[in-house]
């Protein structure tokens, strides 16, 4: 009698326990995401994207340099978590991916107005100063933009990322007015991609002398994109974004970078 009746109570005390465990997890997952500063910040990036970028993603520097206060307050979430600092923020690749370009392209933005460029549209970002000894902070550690992008971003494999970077000069691909998140990451990358090698100030072709300009993006970076390193191989990889397919025998070419700072024009 006293056997069953202890059956019966564990039963009970278990039910009990695993109905207490369904009602209150999901509200500590919710409320481990809202401790998420980043998450939180989201929309300021976006509102800066929407109010200061026009659709060709050209910035106006001159009027965010007047309203900071969204820019300043994503740039203080990057510098508070990563993916590096608080992995349990960012279960998939998807959402490490879409932070490092969220973050990347928000630190370059707010370089240019730290420097105070925007006072002279010409001006051409002084790459070493700008990339290498201009300190950021990620998730509470020091870098660069160079190193940030060399060794965090790159070594993630995912050669599309260049396509979405922005260090805000004119030769970038175009900064887009949304920002990335992990649920549409592929498609957007995707996108962007065919994008970037459907406009002319990135690719080129001359079927007279059968050469096949490409922007120097892909010089840059032309291992991230063919593993041979080999620049002629980079044809059949821009294949991959073209309807239209370039001949595999053009000989590939590389247009000169433009550094000048991406400021929308003054009416």
């Amino acid at each position: 009698m006293f056997r069953e009746f202890l059956r019966s109570y564990v039963s009970i005390f278990l039910l009990a326990n695993f109905a207490v465990m369904t009602l209150f997890v999901p509200s500590a997952l919710n409320a481990t995401e809202s401790s998420n500063p980043y998450t939180q910040a989201l929309p300021l990036w976006e509102k800066t994207l929407t109010q200061f970028v026009d659709e060709q993603g050209r910035i106006d520097f001159q009027s965010l340099s007047k309203s900071t206060e969204d820019l300043q307050a994503f740039v203080s979430a990057i510098e508070a978590v990563s993916p590096q600092s608080h992995p349990e923020f960012f279960p998939e690749r998807a959402d490490i991916l879409a932070y490092h370009i969220n973050a990347y392209n928000a630190l370059a933005m707010w370089g240019v107005i730290e420097r105070d460029i925007p006072k002279n549209f010409s001006t051409l970002i002084k790459r070493a100063s700008f990339f290498k000894f201009r300190s950021v902070v990620i998730g509470g550690k020091k870098t660069n933009l160079y190193d940030y992008e060399n060794k965090v971003i790159r070594p993630l494999d995912e050669a599309r990322l260049h396509f979405a970077l922005n260090c805000m000069v004119r030769d970038c691909p175009r900064l887009p007015t949304k920002v990335f998140k992990a649920e549409t990451l592929d498609q957007d990358l995707q996108m962007l991609s065919k994008e970037f090698f459907s406009k002319e100030k990135h690719i080129r072709i001359n079927d007279n002398s059968q050469q096949l300009y490409l922007s120097s993006i892909l010089k840059f970076y032309t291992k991230d994109y063919v593993p041979s390193g080999k620049k002629q191989d980079l044809v059949a990889y821009v294949n991959q974004f073209r309807d239209v397919k370039i001949p595999e025998n053009y000989k590939v070419k590389f247009i000169k970078y433009d550094w000048t700072i991406n400021q929308q024009p003054t009416s």
